[in-house]
């Protein structure tokens, strides 16, 4: 395959277009190594120059990423969603046109460390319910979701499926309406040991650490939540502001 070079359009330019194409229309699906600089390069009849500069613009545009070692891979479309917790990771991930899904993997009473407790309105080691689940878009991990309940009155989480969405479930069978958050907070961190594994990302991937307190319609507390979230996948936005004169 050849591009026009006798085309006002600069080289570079067409292969940047060519390689979005392929990526629009699935030839280089989401995840997805692309060919090297000199298979591309031998592909399109082209410089490496031309090639680099090309992939340096689209890794600028969100399209690649450079991974040391391993090559150039097309980036997963990331979940945009606006700095608000109370918008689930369902409801952010239908917005987006992905399909969301949720893996439990743990569930278990747990004793409470001083700051949550505190948190809670409870004495230091006291027992909460807490879960973990691993939050997905069109099959790809993106949220390590750590939740912890106050026992006893969360209890039977631990009998639930917790597949779903976890604030349909209160609402609906439980009637428990989620209506606001408080001292919610993001910090960027890195991942490490578990994380990695659970997220399929290597030691060192950038996270958003999301921290939350979640609270019912009576204005009681429903759970602390400890989010990590693929950085790379994931965009939060802001609302539109203008100052009032």
């Amino acid at each position: 395959m050849k591009l026009n070079a006798g085309n006002e359009i600069p080289l570079y330019q067409q292969l940047k277009e060519e390689i979005k194409a392929a990526i629009k229309n699935g030839t280089f699906p989401s995840g997805t190594k692309i060919p090297t600089e000199s298979e591309l390069s031998e592909k399109f009849n082209v410089s490496r120059i031309t090639v680099r500069r090309a992939v340096q613009e689209l890794c600028q545009e969100d399209y690649l990423s450079k991974k040391q070692g391993k090559g150039t891979f097309v980036k997963h479309t990331k979940v945009k969603r606006k700095i608000e917790h109370l918008l689930s990771f369902g409801e952010a991930c239908k917005a987006n046109g992905m399909v969301p899904s949720r893996l439990v993997t743990k569930r278990k009473l747990v004793k409470l460390s001083e700051e949550d407790a505190q948190v809670m309105g409870v004495e230091t080691g006291s027992t909460a319910v807490y879960t973990q689940r691993i939050n997905l878009a069109d099959g790809f991990p993106i949220m390590c979701e750590n939740n912890y309940f106050p026992y006893p009155k969360y209890e039977f989480l631990l009998d639930e499926t917790l597949d779903g969405s976890l604030y349909q479930l209160l609402g609906e069978k439980y009637n428990i309406i989620i209506s606001s958050s408080a001292n919610s907070y993001l910090d960027i961190v890195r991942a490490s040991g578990d994380l990695s594994k659970v997220l399929n990302v290597p030691n060192g991937e950038p996270l958003f650490f999301l921290y939350t307190e979640i609270h019912d319609a009576e204005h009681q507390l429903v759970h602390i939540g400890k989010q990590y979230i693929v950085g790379d996948q994931y965009r939060f936005y802001l609302e539109d502001y203008t100052k009032e004169s």
